[in-house]
């Protein structure tokens, strides 16, 4: 019985490799996937799901009208599917995980959607918001706090090398405009900003 996946994890937790990983291991044995990812992440492209180890993957860009239940259901009336991953998945809205929780439901088809959980004011993306509510399983993706050893559990933006604590919520960027840190080291940015982002 396919299954509804979240797999969620602060910048750097090697959210994108595992996508390409996981298309890899499908396909070595002959059985197709369809990649996506949201059409904001713009980083590499539009439609390119990109890791920092330097491996990427094209991916079909989701607009906000876009019907993901409509696309998939058209793809696999061409070939079988055997699973379905989202990147960024974060930026998707809210009929967008509707229409992905049909397409597990109702085609039967197992879809791994990838993305950050909370943005850096420590808010729920929309797309994670209603990922929580209707993914099957959840899962996070560890990784370490860029300042400490702890687990990061939040993403710090930068700017001009100094912590942001306002301003919009998306705003695409890197290693240049956002690390991932524990609590501790999000709460205290006074003991950070003497630190090298590099």
């Amino acid at each position: 019985m396919a299954q509804f996946y979240f797999k969620y994890g602060a910048m750097n937790s090697g959210k994108s490799i595992e996508i390409i990983k996981v298309a890899h291991n499908y396909e070595e044995q002959n059985k197709p996937v369809k990649i996506y990812t949201s059409a904001l992440d713009d980083r590499e492209g539009v439609g390119q799901v990109s890791s920092r180890v330097g491996f990427a993957r094209p991916a079909i860009p989701v607009e906000e009208e876009d019907n993901l239940f409509e696309m998939i259901e058209e793809a696999a009336q061409e070939e079988q599917l055997f699973c379905i991953l989202v990147d960024e998945a974060q930026f998707l809205k809210k009929h967008h995980i509707i229409e992905l929780a049909r397409v597990v439901d109702e085609l039967n088809i197992p879809v791994m959607a990838f993305g950050l959980k909370n943005d850096f004011t420590n808010e729920l993306f929309e797309g994670s918001k209603y990922l929580l509510i209707y993914a099957d399983k959840i899962e996070e993706i560890k990784t370490i706090c860029w300042f400490c050893h702890k687990k990061a559990t939040m993403n710090l933006r930068f700017s001009e090398g100094k912590p942001v604590y306002q301003g919009d919520q998306i705003q695409i960027g890197g290693n240049e405009s956002y690390l991932p840190v524990c609590r501790r080291c999000y709460q205290n940015p006074g003991k950070i900003e003497n630190k090298t982002m590099s």
